[in-house]
C-alpha cells in the first residue's frame, strides 16, 4: 500500500468531512475491499484541484511481483471517449466540423442510409445506431486477434464498421456504441489531416500536461513495470487471470477507449478542461458535459450509480440536487471511474485492474459522502 494524503483544504461549506480524510470512512472502506481481494488499483480524491487522499493497492504485475503505485498507468477503458470528444469539439470550435452535419460530409465508404442520416451529434450521444450490436459475451474474434500493428487495428475496425447498416433510425434510441466513437476518431483524423493518435497526443494530452498518458501497445505493456496488467475473472472457474498476457488482449486501444493513464494525470485533464481555452472554451465544456439524451436505467440499478444522461462524450448525472459529470471505463480486468462535482469543487478518480464489479461499491460510497446524502 502506498499512502499520500495531502493537507486538507477548507471547503466552501466548511472543513472537508472527516469521512473523506485520511483514516476516514472512505479510506477504511477501500482498504477493506483491497484486503478482501475485491479491489486492486489506485484512488484519488481532490478538493479545489488539490489531492486530499491518494491510495494504491494490489499488484500491477503478479507474476513479476510489481505492486501498484500512484504513478502506475492503468487501462482507462471508455474514459478515453472523453479524449475523443474533446478532440472532435476542438474542430467544432474551429468550424471545421459541425454537429448537425451528416457523417458522409466527412467520411466516405459507408452505406448511403448511414452516410446521409447519421449526424456528428448522433455519434457523440450514442444515438446513431452505427456499428456492431453490443456484445453480450466476449468470445475472441479470430480476425481481430490476428492484428499485430496499429495500422491493422485501425483499418480493420473501420472496415468492419463501414459495411454495416444502422441498427435503428438515428436519433430514435440511446444505445451505447464503441463503434460510433471509432468513427468520431476517424473524423478527427480526416478533418485534421493527422493520425488520430498523433492528434490526441498533441492537442489533448500535451496541453493538459498529461506527460505519460498514451495509447500503449500490448508488447509495450508487457515489457513495462509501470503499467498495470488487467486481471479478469474466468466465468467457468471463478479464478482471476492475466488478461493482458492472454491472446485475447487487443494490440492497441481505439478512440472508443484503451488509452493508459494515472489518477494524477486524469486530475490534470479535469483541471485543463475547466480552465477556459486550455483544451476547450468554457461554453463548449458546459455544453459537452450537460445531458443531451436520457439514458434508460437498467433493471434493479442503484440510483447512486445511475448514468441519467449522456452529453458529448461525457456522462452527466444529477444526484441529491448536485450535478456530476465524468465517465466510467470497463472491460476484462478494467474497473475505472472519474467524477467531477462542479458545485462542490470535488474530483474523484478510481482506476482498477480488476473487473468493474470491484469498483462500483467504492463509487457508491464516494457519491454518498461527497454529496452529503
Amino acid at each position: 500500500m502506498v499512502a499520500g494524503p495531502a493537507p486538507a483544504a477548507p471547503s466552501r461549506r466548511g472543513r472537508i468531512p472527516k469521512e473523506l480524510r485520511s483514516g476516514g470512512e472512505y479510506d477504511r472502506y477501500v482498504a477493506a475491499r483491497a484486503k478482501a481481494g475485491e479491489f486492486s488499483g489506485t484512488v484519488l480524491l481532490a478538493h479545489r484541484g488539490r489531492p486530499v487522499l491518494e491510495r494504491a493497492y494490489g499488484m500491477a504485475d503478479k507474476a513479476g511481483k510489481v505492486p501498484n503505485r500512484m504513478d502506475t498507468l492503468f487501462n482507462l477503458g471508455s474514459i478515453g471517449k472523453c479524449f475523443t470528444a474533446t478532440a472532435l469539439l476542438q474542430l467544432v470550435q474551429q468550424r471545421k466540423v459541425a454537429l448537425h452535419e451528416k457523417l458522409g460530409t466527412y467520411l466516405d465508404g459507408f452505406p448511403a442510409e448511414v452516410a446521409g442520416n447519421v449526424t456528428v451529434h448522433h455519434l457523440l450521444t450514442h444515438t446513431s445506431g452505427v456499428g456492431r450490436p453490443p456484445k453480450t459475451s466476449e468470445p475472441p474474434d479470430p480476425e481481430e486477434q490476428a492484428w499485430d500493428s496499429v495500422e491493422e487495428v485501425w483499418e480493420g475496425t473501420l472496415k468492419a464498421i463501414r459495411r454495416l447498416p444502422t441498427q435503428f433510425t438515428p436519433g430514435t434510441k440511446y444505445q451505447y456504441s464503441n463503434d460510433g466513437f471509432v468513427v468520431l476518431g476517424a473524423i478527427v483524423a480526416e478533418v485534421s489531416g493527422q493520425d488520430y493518435y498523433d492528434y490526441v497526443r498533441k492537442h489533448v494530452f500535451a496541453p493538459a500536461g498529461m506527460k505519460r498518458t498514451d495509447f500503449y501497445t500490448r508488447p509495450q505493456i508487457l515489457a513495462a513495470d509501470d503499467i498495470a496488467h488487467s486481471y479478469t475473472t474466468d466465468r467457468r472457474t471463478g479464478e482471476r487471470y492475466d488478461f493482458t498476457a492472454s491472446e485475447r488482449a487487443p494490440f492497441v486501444g481505439l478512440p472508443a477507449g484503451g488509452s493508459y493513464s494515472t489518477t494524477g494525470e486524469l486530475l490534470t485533464f479535469v483541471r485543463a478542461l475547466r480552465e477556459d481555452g486550455k483544451l476547450l472554451e468554457h461554453a463548449t465544456v458546459e455544453m459537452a458535459t450537460s445531458g443531451k439524451t436520457v439514458v434508460p436505467p437498467e433493471e434493479g440499478q442503484d440510483p447512486l450509480l445511475l448514468c441519467s444522461h449522456y452529453g458529448y462524450g461525457f456522462a452527466a448525472n444529477i444526484f441529491d440536487g448536485r450535478r456530476l459529470f465524468g465517465h466510467t471505463g470497463g472491460g476484462p480486468g478494467v474497473g475505472d471511474t472519474y467524477n467531477v462535482y462542479p458545485d462542490l469543487d470535488w474530483v474523484s478518480v478510481t482506476l482498477g485492474n480488476y473487473d468493474s464489479a470491484g469498483t462500483k461499491p467504492i463509487l457508491h460510497l464516494e457519491r454518498r459522502l461527497i454529496t452529503g446524502n
